[in-house]
């Protein structure tokens, strides 16, 4: 099975995206797929990661008058380009190398039905990985892994009735280590806070990592040993690195390749959203978040009144003073800490727990998955 997946990373759109896209094609890989990528050469794209993973990219051109805007949450701006050339320019390259894909796999927030029907001519299958719920899609499959208080009509006026919808946490795309990690885990979260984990994504570009070491510098528990996780695209890692080193109890981490490992020793976390959210429940981390986009928001808030997270709010409103407190209140409460450490394990529940990807199986099988709501594994 020959699939294509187009995706972008850059400082503006982070790297979840590509990420959640990289860990499906090692999945793909495992059943033998042939699996390829098309993304755009924004600042900050991933290309070298993802051929590093052993997968091919082919790199569509940045324009020289790229589609810009300020509003981080101006999804169009995304591609820098509008959709038609961005179809026209994907289309191109499958026409060129004369490769019609099993399945074309699209994960960005700037495409929909628009881009869909234009290279619904040059693929035999299109799948959506989409949270929005806020555009027309015309695909075959939709994957939404996320928590949602209307989960079961989200997507009721977006897609047509033959779509084949894959909705959330049960299907949630996780990287093999988190599987592992969960196998071996041993120890039973008993709500103590021993130690904490710092990670906002990738680029983290509001920087609430820095927020949180500030709260770190003005708090009197110094026997809680801290984690902080930064990724190579995030412009402060240097500026970072110095603050950590400045406080005895933290540890500083750039791209790291064991984050299951630190999410198993950790007591509580303090993150967004985005996939790392279910990796953090997959794992019983309790996790207190603040929303870094206005994307964010719904689910935290479901999440939150669901139990398994605590949420803060808008990263705008949140403060180093707000951080602090919390840690003092959740210090003092283990009894809170393991509620909702066993809150977020039931959420989640076992996907992969066979070895396989919920998703990878669904789409190995199609057509013969019968209805368009896939039952949470």
């Amino acid at each position: 099975m020959n699939i294509i997946i187009r995706t972008d990373a850059s400082n503006q759109i982070g790297t979840g995206h590509a990420m959640r896209c990289l860990t499906l094609s090692e999945y793909l890989r495992d059943e033998g797929c042939t699996v390829s990528f098309v993304c755009r050469e924004h600042p900050g794209h991933l290309g070298e990661i993802i051929t590093g993973r052993g997968f091919s990219v082919h790199m569509l051109p940045f324009p020289e008058s790229p589609v810009a805007s300020d509003d981080p949450d101006n999804y169009a701006a995304w591609l820098s380009v509008s959709q038609r050339v961005d179809a026209q320019e994907t289309a191109g390259y499958l026409i060129e190398n004369r490769i019609r894909p099993d399945w074309l796999i699209s994960d960005h927030y700037a495409l929909d039905v628009e881009w869909e029907m234009m290279l619904r001519a040059h693929a035999n299958r299109l799948m959506v990985i989409d949270d929005l719920a806020n555009r027309r899609h015309d695909c075959d499959l939709l994957l939404d892994q996320n928590y949602y208080d209307d989960l079961d009509v989200r997507y009721d006026s977006v897609v047509t009735d033959a779509c084949h919808l894959l909705l959330g946490p049960g299907y949630a795309i996780l990287r093999k280590e988190f599987l592992r990690a969960k196998q071996e885990a041993s120890r039973v979260r008993d709500g103590s806070i021993r130690r904490m984990l710092v990670f906002f994504g990738g680029c983290d570009s509001t920087n609430e990592t820095g927020k949180v070491l500030a709260a770190l510098r003005e708090w009197s528990m110094t026997n809680v040993a801290v984690d902080v996780v930064v990724g190579l695209s995030n412009p402060l890692r240097e500026q970072i690195k110095r603050e950590c080193d400045e406080i005895s109890s933290v540890m500083f981490h750039c791209q790291v390749d064991y984050m299951a490992e630190l999410m198993s020793k950790a007591d509580l976390a303090f993150g967004g959203g985005g996939t790392a959210t279910w990796e953090r429940c997959f794992l019983g981390l309790p996790c207190v978040t603040i929303e870094v986009a206005d994307n964010q928001r719904i689910m935290l808030e479901a999440l939150d009144r669901q139990g398994s997270i605590r949420h803060l709010g808008y990263h705008g409103k949140v403060t180093p003073k707000m951080i602090a407190s919390e840690m003092d209140f959740l210090l003092a409460r283990p009894e809170t800490v393991k509620l909702m450490s066993e809150q977020a394990v039931n959420l989640v529940g076992d996907p992969g727990g066979d070895g396989r990807c919920p998703v990878v199986k669904t789409i190995m099988g199609f057509p013969e998955t019968i209805g368009k709501r896939m039952p949470e594994q």
